[in-house]
């Protein structure tokens, strides 16, 4: 049996890339890593530690992501700089340039679990794995943003190809500018097949229309909760996720639409940094 795939979102999560938070993170200058303030590295580890915890809990086996990488205060999202497919990991593109030179580390640690590297994006192409949204087996949204450019929706297409899969490119908003961190998966999170949670005043319209139109239900975020970032939610298998807490009537609105919602504590590892619970994990296999 293979020790790697998950072309989906939301099929049950059995193994799991992480980060423990490191000194990188803990010494992490706000302005540089556009975080809202410094984070406490003991109180991270902690919120860390309960987080793997719950997905241990969950039947998922966790691995963790060990390769040295001083000053990458970001490593610790490992969602993003890889995607991993059916026959083997994608290397993306870090389009934060702070975060480059996170590829090549991730892609040591992918090897020495026995992953097999299929492609590296090349050249001038840049992909974000918060960017990357599976919404079914064969067919790969793709944010086209400040963070995935198109030379790297390109290379993705063709790395798709022999998989049987396509792309569809989704046209991301300004927002925050290039500096902050917005990515598709900031305002969408596939919960099941025919589910998502969703900040709808950022989602394009094209967009809203192709989830309409493929039968999928919308769970919309208020607006106060969208910066305590509740479109960001992992799904653990379909209907169960965990999300952060404090967003409350998110968590009621999932609640009625059929999910169980575990919660973790992120206000170290999350709200500080701007990452939530799908960019604090690679999922390795679903199935």
């Amino acid at each position: 049996m293979k020790s790697y795939g998950s072309q989906s979102m939301v099929e049950p999560l059995r193994r799991v890339l992480v980060r423990r938070p490191d000194d990188a993170f803990g010494n992490a200058d706000p302005d540089h890593w556009h975080y809202t303030s410094r984070p406490d590295l003991g109180r991270a580890r902690a919120e860390h530690d309960a987080l793997v915890a719950t997905l241990v809990e969950c039947g998922c086996e966790v691995l963790f992501h060990e390769t040295p990488l001083p000053d990458h205060a970001d490593a610790i999202f490992t969602h993003d700089p890889v995607i991993v497919t059916d026959e083997g990991a994608i290397i993306l593109g870090m389009g934060k340039v702070r975060r480059r030179g996170e590829e090549a580390a991730i892609a040591a640690t992918l090897d020495r679990l026995g992953v097999p590297i299929l492609t590296t994006l090349e050249g001038d192409a840049t992909a974000e794995g918060g960017d990357l949204l599976w919404l079914d087996h064969d067919t790969l949204a793709v944010g086209r943003g400040y963070r995935t450019n198109a030379e790297g929706l390109r290379q993705l297409t063709a790395a798709m190809r022999p998989l049987g899969a396509r792309t569809i490119e989704v046209q991301l908003p300004h927002a925050g500018g290039p500096e902050a961190c917005l990515h598709l998966m900031s305002m969408i999170s596939m919960l099941d097949h025919d589910l998502a949670v969703v900040y709808m005043p950022l989602l394009p319209v094209p967009f809203v229309e192709l989830l309409d139109e493929r039968g999928v239900e919308l769970v919309e975020v208020p607006e106060e909760e969208y910066p305590t970032m509740g479109p960001n939610v992992l799904a653990l298998a379909p209907r169960k996720c965990l999300a952060i807490e404090g967003n409350p009537i998110t968590q009621a609105r999932l609640e009625a639409a059929g999910c169980e919602v575990l919660t973790y504590r992120g206000a170290e590892l999350s709200l500080k940094a701007e990452g939530g619970a799908t960019c604090l994990t690679r999922p390795i296999i679903r199935r």
